[in-house]
């Protein structure tokens, strides 16, 4: 027998994983929302009636929204170069996650959207590839594209695009990392002025996080790497590290992470890496981790409850998970609602005030975020974000066209 006929026969995985019984044939179709039942459903679907639709496009291009899916569907763009916890896979291989990523944004915002994988690494080929599909597409959500080619890849689409372009491992998780420590901060009694924190991790998250608290008013931040706190006085810092350091200069601090953690009353782990206990035990009282490495948090749960009294992960088997499917489903309804052209700082930090506020009243240490499965979370956020666009003049359509879409976690299931 030819050996490629006995390859074939051996299964490239294990069958009986549920995981891969779950993945057969894709997590992902297409639904028609019109019915074709005969040769006048088919003329008004298409030939001859839908020339008429074209030509009113074409004479009035700002219809696009209104008579096509266009409005209410998301470009998930990838190169595969750092997904998830696996890093450089490419991007047959970071399909499964996008795909994942467009249920997620269906079931928790309504939003359809298309799963684009692409075989290109340079910033360039990326940027020109995303502006010639923009046309089909309402908003650009980036996904798992390594640092610090993501920070250039994200600026050029902002420059050149008139629609929403988010990248979600930066500003998904910096949403949701403000959300929770405005709710920890209010369970220990003190405000975001009153904190003390260390970021460590300075690649795509590390950034986002540090710019937004910064903005959100942190008492005081600083950030590390590998070889410690990033200031200006270290020669081996990259443009990003620069400008984190410029960002934190405020903090004056300097040394290794186990030196800038003494008295610090935050922790937020965004690198992967070790925390020895000895560093956690010398926090400030009343600590706050948030060690969202996964599936290893920096700091194991069990050493972080020894001397924290709020402990959040990645993780979904431990309480206080830091999701970013808190924000992004919510963030893209609410600016698709209203034709959005970008998302603004302050639709950013809106976002994260509406995840904190659904809580209001029902904060606990161990209940400082909503569950994923919370059907407050996605509205309220896509209520905070479609104000603040229109307050920023950032809103086409302050209007909305909400009604003309299916609501989040609809029936019918996750069909883009």
């Amino acid at each position: 027998m030819p050996d490629f006929l006995t390859s074939m026969d051996t299964p490239a995985y294990d069958e009986t994983d549920p995981a891969f019984a779950l993945h057969l044939g894709g997590k992902l179709e297409t639904v028609s929302t019109v019915p074709l039942r005969d040769r006048d459903d088919l003329s008004l679907a298409y030939t001859p009636g839908v020339a008429r639709v074209c030509t009113a496009i074409a004479d009035h291009p700002e219809l696009v929204d209104e008579l096509t899916w266009r409005s209410n569907v998301v470009a998930v763009v990838t190169d595969g170069s750092a997904v998830l916890g696996l890093g450089n896979i490419g991007p047959a291989a970071a399909l499964p996650v996008m795909e994942g990523k467009a249920v997620l944004f269906k079931e928790f915002g309504g939003v359809d959207a298309v799963p684009i994988c692409l075989d290109a690494s340079s910033v360039e080929d990326i940027v020109d590839t995303v502006v010639r599909l923009a046309p089909s597409f309402g908003g650009i959500n980036l996904e798992d594209i390594s640092a610090p080619r993501c920070f250039e890849v994200e600026r050029l689409l902002r420059e050149r695009l008139d629609i929403p372009v988010f990248h979600d491992d930066q500003h998904g998780t910096a949403v949701v990392v403000l959300a929770a420590l405005r709710n920890a901060a209010r369970v220990t009694g003190r405000s975001l002025g009153d904190l003390r924190a260390v970021v460590s991790g300075a690649g795509a998250a590390g950034v986002a996080v540090t710019t937004i608290l910064g903005e959100a008013g942190i008492g005081d931040i600083a950030v590390t790497d590998r070889q410690g706190v990033l200031h200006h006085g270290r020669l081996d810092l990259t443009a990003v590290k620069q400008r984190l350091a410029e960002l934190t200069k405020e903090s004056e601090q300097s040394g290794s992470l186990a030196e800038a953690l003494r008295g610090a009353d935050v922790f937020i782990g965004v690198s992967g890496g070790n925390v020895p206990e000895e560093a956690v035990a010398a926090m400030a009282p009343g600590a706050i981790i948030f060690a969202l490495a996964n599936p290893d948090p920096e700091i194991h749960p069990e050493v972080a409850h020894r001397h924290a009294r709020v402990v959040a992960t990645g993780r979904s088997d431990l309480p206080n998970q830091i999701n970013n499917v808190l924000a992004f489903p919510g963030i893209f309804r609410g600016a698709l609602d209203v034709r959005a052209t970008t998302i603004t700082e302050s639709m950013k930090l809106a976002a994260a005030d509406a995840i904190a506020g659904v809580l209001e009243g029902e904060l606990s240490e161990d209940h400082i975020v909503p569950s994923p499965f919370d059907e407050r979370v996605a509205p309220s956020v896509a209520r905070a974000v479609a104000e603040v666009a229109v307050r920023d003049g950032v809103a086409r359509s302050p209007a909305g066209l909400r009604a003309t879409h299916r609501g989040p976690r609809s029936a019918g299931g996750t069909s883009t």
